[in-house]
Order: C-alpha cells, then sequence, then structure tokens
C-alpha cells in the first residue's frame, strides 16, 4: 500500500475548505485498500485584517459578497453541498466573523501532538463555526476545543495569551501565497501535485489513485 501526504491549505472560517474536507474523507474511505495518507493542515486566512474581537459577520459577508440577497443564494448552494457528505451549515446562527490567527496557532499546537490530534481539533473548528454558530475566535471557545481534543488547556491557554508562533503562521501563508496558493481549499500531495478547490470525492480518489500508482512505478 502507498503512503500518501496531503497538505490541506484551508481557513476553518471557508465553508468550501469545511466542505472539501468531508469530500476528501469521502474519497479516503473509497480508497482505503490501496492508499494510505498523511494530512497537514497548513493555515490561511481570508480575512487577516478582521480585528481580535471579530466583526459582524452577516454585515461583513453580506457586503463582501455584493448585497444579502447573494449571500442567501451562496448559503442555499453551500447547505444543499452540505447535506451531501453529512454537513448541517447553519450559516444564520454565525454572528461574529472571527480573526482565525489564535485558531490557526491552535492547530500548529495540536500538530506537534500529532496529525490524529490536529484532525480532531481542525473538525471541531469547522464544526464550532459553520454547525454551531461558535465564535472561534474566543479564547475560551478554542480551549474548549483543545480540552475535547486531549490537549494541555493550561499550556494552550498559556500560549494563547501570548504572541506564540504568531510569526510563524504568517511565514506560513505568505509561502503558500508565493507557491501561487490563492483560493482555499488548495491540497498539495507529495509535495507536488496540487489541487484547488473543493473538488469531488471521484476527483480527489482519482487523484490518490494516480499518485500511488506513480509511486509504485518509481520504486
Amino acid at each position: 500500500m502507498e503512503r500518501i501526504t496531503i497538505d490541506i491549505v484551508s481557513d476553518v472560517v471557508c465553508p468550501w475548505c469545511y466542505l472539501g474536507k468531508a469530500r476528501l474523507e469521502k474519497a479516503l474511505a473509497e480508497v482505503a485498500d490501496e492508499v494510505a495518507v498523511d494530512i497537514n493542515w497548513r493555515p490561511y486566512q481570508l480575512n487577516p485584517d478582521y480585528p481580535p474581537e471579530g466583526v459582524d459577520q452577516q454585515k461583513a459577508l453580506a457586503e463582501k459578497l455584493g448585497g444579502k440577497a447573494n449571500m442567501d443564494r451562496a448559503h442555499e448552494t453551500l447547505t444543499a453541498l452540505g447535506k451531501e457528505v453529512g454537513i448541517n451549515f447553519d450559516f444564520a446562527a454565525i454572528k461574529i466573523g472571527p480573526n482565525t490567527m489564535d485558531a490557526h496557532r491552535l492547530l500548529l499546537w495540536a500538530h506537534t501532538e500529532g496529525r490524529d490530534i490536529q484532525d480532531k481539533v481542525v473538525t471541531a473548528l469547522f464544526k464550532a463555526n459553520f454547525e454551531e454558530g461558535k465564535n472561534i475566535g474566543d479564547h475560551a471557545v478554542l480551549l474548549d476545543i483543545a480540552e475535547k481534543a486531549g490537549l494541555d488547556t493550561e499550556l494552550i491557554g498559556r500560549l494563547l495569551a501570548s504572541d506564540a508562533d504568531r510569526e510563524m503562521i504568517v511565514t506560513e501563508i505568505d509561502s503558500a501565497k508565493q507557491m501561487g496558493v490563492n483560493g482555499v481549499p488548495f491540497f498539495i500531495f507529495e509535495h507536488q501535485y496540487a489541487v484547488s478547490g473543493a473538488q469531488t470525492p471521484d476527483v480527489l480518489a482519482g487523484a490518490l489513485r494516480e499518485i500511488a500508482a506513480q509511486k509504485a512505478q518509481a520504486q
């Protein structure tokens, strides 16, 4: 069985990233007998200029999308696509559009504990934001997620209160942009094959099979 590394450049307030994650999971279930994967979640910020306390999400998003009607249409589309893969988007519940810097710092620290821990944290962040309407810029919300994932909340609390690893997140986002990432989700397989956007499970499964075949031939 071939083992493939997947780096996913994503922001936890990006609905297409949540959709992309669920579709990838379906693809992985399809190729489970053929391919094993190591997934690393990499940071990206759609709204790096948002203040630490966040913004009025409904107002800011409507402005960004050119009006409430456009926003509602986009949400209807995403809600329908989400249902296909088991996501219950509740866009109306999202009151605060957060700055995601601290969420990305938490994901970085989770990764040091293991990819399984990082996966738990990223899943909880997406769910908290998109299905529960929680403010994932709020340290209390982040600490609750950290605790449920088995992280040391006392340590995480101290780190969140500091500027630890902010520069590292900024540098990593800059590197992604220099590589040509200008939208998320962005999947990088084996550090060389790129797939942009929330592709369907069959497209992702096909890409995984193709890369696995190439790896097997190269040996």
